[in-house]
């Protein structure tokens, strides 16, 4: 299978050795996103901020990958505080509806730029009717 980059100027530019995503075949591994302004380059201020930020910026790649955030099938959040975890869930019911992905929850001592929350995700494009 071919592997290919997928990149957009809509989310946070990679810095260093790393891509937005990677596409191989129907699944593409995105990235972990912190609360970045795409265009100013600046974390934004609060946690409810952020976290709203994080899912924009993924569903940025995912759209520059062809996909949604619908096509989400694993998500990864790290929090560097677990009792923001209710207002992680408020958030999530906003960008996203059922099936919900799967998901896993961590707690980290700390995340890049002094961001209070980071989130990766799995994505499988194809077809979206299959098993819904």
């Amino acid at each position: 299978m071919t592997k290919s980059v997928v990149s957009t100027q809509n989310a946070p530019a990679a810095i260093g050795t790393y891509s937005q995503a990677v596409r191989v075949g129907d699944t593409v591994y995105l990235s972990g996103q912190i609360g970045l302004d795409p265009q100013s380059g600046e974390l934004v201020s609060g946690i409810d901020n952020q976290i709203d930020r994080v899912f924009g910026n993924l569903r940025a790649v995912s759209q520059a990958a062809g996909g949604t955030l619908a096509d989400v099938v694993k998500l990864t959040v790290y929090l560097t505080d677990l009792t923001h975890f209710a207002r992680v869930n408020e958030t999530m019911a906003r960008h996203f509806s059922q099936p919900y992905p799967a998901r896993a929850a961590v707690g980290v001592a700390a995340l890049p730029r002094g961001a209070l929350i980071e989130a990766d995700a799995v994505l499988v494009l194809g077809d979206r009717n299959a098993n819904r």
